[in-house]
């Protein structure tokens, strides 16, 4: 039986200028008989934002080999929307885990810990607490076990590698958010930074999960229109989020799913930074059909 979480619903780590920074976690639960139930949740052709306040116990799922697991899954391949990427939020309680956790051979995968510890076993063990990152190869050996006390929770961002000949595929990586120094985009005098896992010109990476953040009053000054498909899980904060042609008011622990070409802009609303976890797919052709079906 799958216990409930007794963690906070947020955990703090150092971020890389010394400052704290906060990584919300689901709770579960379930709202009161007495609560209204609007709520900002949309689904439209070009995006999704999925509110904190439907990651409830009605919503989770159990996945076979893990033990005392529980998940929210926040993103799956839909025909016509987003195709590339699932995105998991992973609650795993004292003595569960994995070792076997990845059925598919030809899956790659980050690992974002927002709350507790946990041991992967990756070329060796590593111990993984709030904020630690870990990118796992396709075809990779792997186990994952939750350690310490509490709840162990994390994000877990799963795409079907895309080799290329000539280029090797990625080796595994263990880091934490406070050892990577933001790099501050071109002329917003660090109001606003993305926090860069892997370099972005290895090609060998299909794939980039960066954590953005925005200082309060900052703004991503036009509507970003571009191929990549996004996923971004709101880490801390609040911020207004142009969407299509729509704004949404948007806080930690929601979700946003954003289909190819989706105009995107934001404000960040303060007091504090808003930061999300942000995927998004990269480096490769697009596919190409052939004439009366299939792909080249």
């Amino acid at each position: 039986m799958v216990k409930p979480s007794k963690t906070g619903e947020n955990d703090a780590t150092q971020d890389g200028d010394g400052g704290m920074s906060e990584y919300y976690a689901a709770e579960g639960g379930h709202p009161g008989q007495e609560q209204l139930l609007t709520d900002r949740a949309v689904f439209t052709e070009a995006y999704a934002v999925i509110p904190k306040g439907t990651m409830r116990d009605i919503t989770t799922s159990v996945l076979p080999g893990w033990e005392e697991t529980r998940l929210w899954v926040i993103a799956r391949p839909l025909s016509g929307f987003a195709e590339t990427f699932s995105h998991y939020l992973m609650e795993v309680s004292p003595g569960g885990g994995s070792d076997r956790p990845e059925p598919d051979p030809g899956a790659e995968a980050v690992l974002f810990v927002v709350a507790g510890e946990g041991v992967l076993s990756l070329g060796g063990d590593h111990a993984l607490r709030p904020g630690s990152y870990a990118y796992v190869p396709a075809g990779a050996t792997w186990r994952l076990r939750q350690a310490g006390e509490g709840a162990f929770k994390f994000h877990w961002i799963r795409k079907a590698y895309e080799a290329v000949e000539d280029l090797d595929n990625p080796d595994p990586l263990v880091l934490h958010e406070g050892d990577v120094a933001p790099t501050p985009m071109p002329g917003t005098e660090g109001r606003w930074a993305t926090t860069r896992f892997v370099d972005p010109a290895d090609l060998a990476h299909d794939m980039h999960v960066t954590i953005v953040t925005l200082q309060p009053g900052a703004v991503i000054p036009f509507p970003e229109t571009h191929v990549m498909e996004h996923g971004l899980y709101v880490l801390q904060g609040k911020a207004v989020y142009r969407l299509n042609q729509d704004w949404m008011e948007v806080e930690a622990g929601d979700y946003m799913w954003l289909r190819a070409f989706c105009p995107q802009a934001c404000y960040a609303g303060g007091p504090g930074p808003f930061r999300y976890l942000l995927y998004k797919d990269v480096n490769r052709h697009a596919v190409l059909p052939r004439r009366g079906g299939g792909a080249l």
